[in-house]
């Protein structure tokens, strides 16, 4: 995931950053080591009682300090800045991915992974900025592992070798007794969290349905059931964090005590002056600081570790470089699509994602413009699957679909998406910009028969909450009215008119079979066989018919030619009906 941040596009501002991060880094480390001296000057002054070197190394302290602080500020100013770069360039690689070749669609039913939407917001921050922490700390430690080493060195061999042994064994303690479970515990919590939140986010989305069911107490339970998982796994946690803490605290202090220890003999005999004890207390801190960076940030890197491989998952579905998932492909054999001029499928066989059940066995049919075909049948027997097939969101069977270029569609299901956002970008939906005026914007919702909505919200630029602003009609008449925008050759309805009385739906088909619109819909009202030239009906366990809208019935009562195998072409005169399945 970090690869191609420092090898593609942003290369050159990704380097130039991070070379001025250890440049920063360089110069504070070295004005920590002279400050570290002059504390050590200040206290040798003070106990030989000699002011002249006292306030001499005061006046060093302040220059130095005037230096330094200005520096560091920068220097986390520069951290933050080039996170945020980096966190600016992965979402945007990521929301590429996202919603090119509607990876999100394929994500929603992909039970491997969970929330996308929080990985992409949270976990790409998370990762970004810890990277860049981490990073740094890192570089920094062995600068100054690197720089107060010569001055502990130049002090005392033995406190060198002590060091070492005791920042080895506690680097080794943690990673073997607390590394695995740390980052397990730290994992199932981001994932318990983000379910929470997603049940919370529900809540709020289907608040008006929930309401009309008074179906508190079951929501409720549900919430209450994933937040009692987020307080178990957290419990878990925080046992193992306890211990890691007790780990952790008594790593640290010993080390207020094992310098003076080692050192109180030169001291106390005379051989060593306070002030350098004072200094090499000081860079012994800052040498078991260095190497002991390990177990003073384990319970950071644990969440680290956890969250990148909750990115990692998600990268490897998303990104140029995925992998197709093989094994899906093997068990379930893709629907090959084609361009064509006309939308034509070809021995069509279609099942669920992740299922054998077949929904549709063998279909064989060919839509030419202005033809109209009604796709009927019992609730389940796969209606709005098809659909979804011609659409591309679903690819597990077999066959072939021929098509026209994906921009000739238009689809209108039965729940219009309204985004946020003003009247005219509802309308103009799902493009950002329409070179149509505003009165042609008008005519178009005089004849979807909203004539007075705009001067009702304040006008095509008035910003309201559409979804509870508008009935269901009006939301179905409005995206009839994005039909009207766009011009589209073929438009799928998926009970597009359910909340429309009988005139305007009777309005709204006669202006698109007007226009010369090739039409599929679903649809349960026999008011809407009069606009439709052929029907499709699902039997169920893949079997199906074709009849011609003239001489078809709703109760079933229609006359077609049965037979077995593949039906001829819909659209090729004088019609031929068959049977398949």
């Amino acid at each position: 995931m970090a690869k191609p941040y420092w090898q593609e596009e942003e290369k050159k501002k990704a380097w130039f950053l991070l070379l001025l991060l250890i440049v920063l880094m360089l110069v504070e480390t070295q004005l920590a080591v002279m400050l570290n001296n002059q504390a050590g000057e200040m206290t040798s002054a003070l106990a030989g009682k000699n002011g002249d070197r006292f306030w001499t190394s005061v006046h060093t302290c302040l220059f130095i300090l005037a230096f330094a602080v200005p520096i560091y500020a920068f220097y986390y100013y520069m951290r933050d800045l080039f996170a945020n770069q980096w966190r600016r360039w992965l979402t945007s690689r990521f929301l590429d991915g996202y919603l090119k070749g509607r990876k999100y669609y394929e994500l929603g039913s992909d039970s491997e992974i969970d929330n996308p939407d929080q990985r992409i917001s949270e976990d790409i921050n998370t990762f970004t900025g810890r990277s860049t922490h981490f990073l740094l700390i890192f570089l920094g430690s062995i600068m100054q592992l690197v720089a107060f080493s010569a001055v502990l060195w130049s002090i005392s061999h033995l406190l060198v070798g002590v060091l070492a042994v005791y920042a080895l064994v506690g680097t080794v303690v943690a990673l073997y007794v607390f590394g695995t479970p740390l980052i397990q515990l730290n994992f199932w919590q981001l994932r318990r969290e983000a379910d929470f939140r997603f049940s919370l986010m529900r809540l709020r989305e289907n608040a008006e349905s929930i309401a009309f069911y008074r179906g508190e107490a079951q929501e409720r339970a549900h919430i209450d059931s994933k937040f009692d998982k987020v307080i178990h796994n957290f419990s878990r946690l925080i046992k193992k964090q306890r211990s890691l803490n007790l780990f952790q605290r008594t790593f640290s202090q010993l080390t207020l005590v094992l310098p003076f220890i080692i050192l109180a003999k030169g001291v106390l005999s005379g051989e060593l002056e306070v002030g350098r004890a004072i200094q090499a207390a000081g860079a012994f801190t800052a040498v078991l600081a260095a190497v002991g960076i390990i177990v003073d940030n384990f319970e950071s890197l644990s969440r680290f570790v956890a969250g990148i491989g909750r990115l990692q998952a998600l990268s490897a579905l998303m990104l140029p470089d995925a992998e197709p998932k093989t094994a899906v492909a093997d068990r379930h054999p893709r629907i090959q699509t084609r361009p064509g001029k006309h939308l034509a499928l070809e021995a069509l066989t279609l099942h669920p994602p992740q299922s054998e059940r077949v929904l549709i066995k063998d279909l064989t049919l060919v839509l030419k413009p202005g033809d109209a075909l009604l796709i009927t049948g019992d609730s389940g027997c796969g209606k709005s699957s098809l659909l979804r097939a011609i659409a591309g969101l679903w690819h597990t069977g077999s066959g072939v679909i021929h098509h026209p270029p994906q921009e000739d569609f238009f689809f209108l299901p039965q729940q219009p998406y309204l985004q946020s956002g003003t009247l005219r970008s509802q309308l103009i939906y799902p493009s950002t910009t329409s070179s149509l005026s505003d009165e042609q914007l008008l005519e178009i919702l005089e004849q979807v028969h909203l004539p007075r909505l705009a001067e009702r919200v304040g006008g095509l630029d008035a910003v309201q909450d559409w979804e509870k602003k508008l009935s269901v009609g009006e939301q179905q008449r409005l995206a009839f009215g994005r039909v009207l925008v766009h011009g589209p050759s073929i438009v799928i309805l998926d009970e597009a008119t359910s909340a429309l009385d009988s005139g305007n739906e009777a309005s709204l088909y006669a202006r698109l079979r007007d226009s010369g619109t090739t039409l599929i819909s679903i649809a349960h009202r026999p008011a809407v066989l009069r606009h439709h030239t052929h029907v499709l009906h699902l039997l169920g366990d893949g079997a199906w018919e074709v009849h011609d809208a003239c001489g078809y019935q709703f109760d079933g009562q229609a006359a077609s030619v049965r037979g077995s195998g593949i039906a001829s072409p819909l659209a090729a005169p004088p019609l031929k009906v068959a049977v398949a399945g």
